[in-house]
């Protein structure tokens, strides 16, 4: 018997050729080439559908359809892209890192948030960092840039940029809406459930420990689209 394919694969595929659609979409001056990129959108919809319900109920297919018709625009601004996000790896003078759980899906991370046009990507990370749990920080340097969805973080397509950072001062007052718990914790004594932590704990850590390492970045895939890792 084969193994079933994951959620998070389900997704992945479902928003690449949805963006592969919008894209089309947003360049074609051809009816019929349209009417096939909606096609393809409606394919895509049934596939995420399928992996937030299961394949027995994809009743909510037309409503990710939708969602993804109203990001169409013309031209370049139509070109379908990851949305961009920071992350915020704040360690205290223990070597301790700042963890939250989140909200949303109760897991826990490293503070995060979207990247705010107007800011710069290490401003957006004081912001975010100060919004989440009260503490104020100093973004140090950058460790690595991370696919959210390979990460397992996001269900939207998205790239995040994590940053080392040092805590400078505030305390601690979580964003109810945001988080349900925080806390220090030491690379022995992690929180669980944790999001992508094979990923990001190794490398975080050794640069708490004060490691100089290159940005690291997930690793190619060969091929793609059918290598899960």
């Amino acid at each position: 018997m084969s193994d079933p394919v994951s959620e998070k694969t389900l997704r992945r595929w479902a928003e690449s050729l949805a963006g592969l659609a919008r894209t089309g979409m947003g360049f074609t001056e051809s009816q019929y080439e349209r009417e096939r990129y909606e096609e393809i959108l409606n394919i895509a919809g049934d596939i995420k559908a399928a992996a937030d319900h299961g394949t027995h109920d994809v009743l909510d297919a037309q409503g990710h359809v939708v969602e993804w018709m109203k990001q169409i625009g013309k031209g370049i601004p139509g070109y379908a892209t990851p949305k961009v996000a920071v992350g915020a790896a704040v360690s205290n003078e223990k070597g301790e890192l700042l963890l939250i759980q989140r909200a949303d899906s109760g897991f826990w991370l490293y503070p995060t948030g979207w990247c705010d046009i107007g800011y710069s990507a290490p401003e957006v990370v004081v912001k975010e960092v100060q919004e989440e749990t009260g503490y104020e920080v100093e973004p140090i340097r950058l460790i690595g840039i991370l696919d959210g969805m390979r990460l397992g973080a996001s269900r939207v397509p998205l790239y995040s940029m994590l940053f080392l950072c040092k805590l400078t001062g505030g305390s601690m007052n979580i964003h109810e809406l945001e988080c349900t718990d925080a806390g220090w914790f030491s690379k022995d004594n992690l929180p669980s459930p944790m999001i992508g932590a094979e990923r990001w704990v190794e490398p975080v850590f050794a640069a708490i420990d004060g490691e100089t390492r290159d940005v690291y970045y997930d690793d190619l895939r060969v091929p793609v689209w059918r290598n899960e890792e």
